[in-house]
């Protein structure tokens, strides 16, 4: 089987936001995955819809051999097992998992968009993905994740809240 690199965005903002991430990355952990670096966690007000709990966000990178798709089936699995519930957008969330990048494909289905449509507008996606990998050139745009971050047009402040967490 060929492996793969895969960039996720975790993030939350009910209960107890900090453990429904080490939830998740415990969840993703039993995946067929390995988890190669974390990001900090981040802190950010909600962005879209701006009257809830401010959300706490984290990258991830991971390899493994499962294509795209399966891989939203099993981050939608664990999303569902965790309690989340799709009514509206940009709606408060127990758990929110999607994928960044998966290599350096572009796809688009009716399910799946790679790379994520909004990276470019929004800090909280591009700090964690900038502590990970800010050489990463974004497919596509022959662009990194630094020079995407410096150019970025979010005005939402992004605190750093915690360093190590898993």
């Amino acid at each position: 089987m060929e492996s793969h690199l895969a960039y996720l965005l975790l993030g939350s903002n009910i209960g107890q936001a900090k453990l429904n991430l080490k939830q998740a990355v415990s969840e993703i952990e039993q995946m067929p995955v390995q988890i190669l670096a974390v990001s900090s966690i981040y802190q950010t007000k909600a962005w879209g819809k701006t009257d809830q709990a401010d959300f706490l966000n984290a990258a991830l990178l991971v390899e493994t051999d499962l294509e795209p798709t399966i891989l939203l089936e099993k981050l939608l699995s664990i999303e569902l097992k965790m309690g989340r519930i799709r009514s509206q957008r940009w709606e408060e969330r127990i758990i929110d998992i999607d994928i960044l990048f998966y290599d350096s494909i572009e796809l688009k289905t009716s399910e799946l968009t790679i790379p994520h449509p909004q990276i470019p507008f929004r800090k909280f996606t591009l700090i964690p993905l900038n502590q990970l990998a800010p050489e990463f050139i974004y497919p596509g745009k022959n662009v990194t994740i630094q020079e995407l971050l410096a150019t970025c047009n979010d005005e939402l402040a992004v605190e750093e809240v915690q360093k190590i967490w898993i």
